[in-house]
């Protein structure tokens, strides 16, 4: 797995889908040009509350200030992922928007949940894969997506991949 190093964008006037899947094609390419033999995956995620983007905090303060936010409330995390084979002149890219819903939660709450993970690198400043019990109530959507990859639509978009290049190679 090669790192992407592209420079992650959120204008205002694109929506939550649209913003990832600008930043997913954004990484994809950076590495694609670098290996442009190779099919390559880009992905990024975002929680959005309402209109707000939630990103990845830059400091404790701002990781409590975003739970807070979030608790007792819905958002959506969405995922843009791209897939490119510079090579072979394909290119795919698609989101996926999972809505969750945390429990209403205390300034203890918080902290205890905070002093389990680290928050920095995670949009919203939480993981749902670590201790997502303590503050998560309900999901409807992609478990997956909401860890950072919805695998269940990559897999469909991967068949649906192979089955063209398959059908390319028979013309």
């Amino acid at each position: 797995m090669l790192p992407g190093t592209a420079v992650e964008v959120a204008h205002e006037h694109l929506s939550p889908w649209e913003v990832c899947q600008l930043n997913a094609h954004r990484k994809a390419r950076v590495v694609a040009k670098r290996i442009p033999d190779a099919l390559v995956l880009g992905a990024d995620t975002l929680v959005f509350l309402e209109t707000a983007i939630l990103g990845k905090p830059a400091t404790p303060a701002e990781a409590r200030d975003m739970l807070a936010r979030l608790q007792g409330r819905t958002h959506q995390v969405v995922t843009g992922v791209c897939l490119v084979h510079l090579r072979e002149h394909r290119e795919r890219i698609f989101a996926v928007s999972t809505d969750v819903t945390f429990l209403p939660l205390s300034g203890a709450q918080i902290s205890d949940y905070l002093s389990r993970i680290n928050p920095l690198d995670k949009a919203g400043g939480y993981a749902i894969q670590e201790h997502g019990e303590l503050i998560i109530s309900e999901i409807s959507g992609s478990y997956s997506n909401v860890v950072g990859l919805p695998l269940e639509r990559l897999r469909e978009e991967l068949a649906g991949w192979a089955g063209a290049k398959k059908q390319n190679s028979l013309s």
